[in-house]
């Protein structure tokens, strides 16, 4: 059986509820809006709204629907999960007990806003890499080429952090300078 997305629940409604009453059970229009936007602070490692593509839509469910059901409908419209959303409505987070939304005073063509966490955060603070020590990497100037590891002021030296590249490095060092010395080198002339 192929079920077709609609925008309304009663279609998924149980069928005791149908049975039981002779006369269809009233619905109303309610509005789901993304409120996940944009960072304020440009430069921030925040996660925008752009990775829950949501769009602001309608939804036409029972007045006695349960913010549970409402919910897990949710949950199944946007391929999120449900203990993930949290639904606001008048400023109010709505608690997902057996509440309904006639308890919220929620009445047709209300605006429900589904806030979504925001993933990520702030950058780790990068901290040294040598043995115990927990202060902050300097930038730039704390960064080794040699063994690719980030070191605070105190560390940053190849001689402090015991580099691995330490006797690499003296051996360039050491070539650099035999062959500036060759260039500068210079030569008697005989005969004069």
């Amino acid at each position: 059986m192929v079920m077709m997305r609609s925008n309304s629940i009663s279609s998924i409604s149980s069928l005791s509820s149908r049975c039981s009453s002779a006369e269809p059970e009233s619905t109303m229009q309610i509005f789901i809006k993304n409120i996940a936007g944009d960072s304020k602070y440009p430069g921030r490692h925040t996660v925008s709204a752009r990775a829950y593509p949501l769009q602001p839509f309608a939804l036409e469910i029972p007045e006695s629907t349960s913010i549970a059901t409402l919910s897990s409908l949710l949950a199944i419209r946007t391929n999120l999960p449900a203990q993930d959303m949290r639904l606001v409505f008048a400023g109010k987070h709505l608690d997902l007990s057996s509440n309904t939304l006639s308890d919220y005073n929620i009445g047709r063509e209300s605006t429900l806003h589904l806030a979504l966490p925001l993933r990520g955060g702030a950058p780790k603070k990068i901290r040294c890499q040598f043995k115990d020590c927990k202060d902050a990497a300097q930038r730039i100037v704390g960064d080794c080429g040699f063994c690719n590891g980030h070191f605070c002021g105190k560390h940053r030296m190849l001689e402090s952090h015991a580099c691995t590249g330490l006797e690499t490095c003296k051996e360039e060092e050491k070539q650099r300078n035999r062959e500036r010395l060759e260039k500068e080198r210079t030569v008697a002339i005989k005969g004069i």
